[in-house]
């Protein structure tokens, strides 16, 4: 089914700590316009799309989106990579840290868990598709407002790789729903 490589997407090397950065990251990972929320978005929207195109066009997204998670970890992790208790405490993460320890759990940057109210699944292909132009377009403005609360460059440089991919996502998506209009499809 899929053919797993042991890199990233797009490599990511993290040198300095940075613990409030790694606070706002954790947004990507499980807040409601996540790389999480996209993946289960649409490889739950894939079964009901109307014929093969769509169907593969979700799952590979819906996929890419799992591998964008795995990103999101590398750099949480790497941010976070020794960091003491009382950092913790001062990047205001002690509250995970009582949860969890130094585990990754999806939550927004508020500590909000993840939830699966964040997406939806309406079996209409054209209703679907705009819920998946408009999630790709919110997740392209938090990596803005991200790379805007970023000053390391081994952060930014991802950052910027993951938002040019939400456009590319939104374009993708964008041609299927004029292709299934076009087709009188849903």
């Amino acid at each position: 089914m899929w053919q797993y490589h042991k890199r990233l997407q797009y490599p990511i090397d993290i040198k300095k700590k940075d613990l409030k950065m790694a606070k706002y990251l954790v947004t990507q990972y499980g807040g409601s316009n996540s790389e999480l929320a996209a993946a289960l978005r649409y490889l739950n929207q894939r079964y009901t799309m109307p014929d093969d195109r769509g169907k593969a066009l979700l799952t590979d997204i819906g996929t890419e989106e799992l591998a964008h998670i795995e990103m999101i970890s590398t750099m949480i992790y790497q941010l976070t990579k020794d960091a003491t208790l009382e950092e913790l405490e001062q990047a205001g993460l002690g509250s995970h840290y009582a949860e969890h320890n130094k585990s990754l759990y999806p939550t927004d940057a508020n500590g909000v868990p993840f939830t699966v109210a964040y997406f939806a699944s309406t079996g209409d292909a054209i209703a679907d598709l705009y819920e998946d132009m408009a999630a790709e377009q919110k997740a392209r403005a938090v990596y803005e407002n991200l790379i805007d609360l970023a000053t390391d460059p081994d952060v930014i440089k991802p950052l910027l790789w993951l938002r040019q991919r939400e456009i590319v996502h939104f374009n993708r998506f964008k041609d299927l729903c004029e292709y299934y209009k076009s087709k009188n499809l849903k």
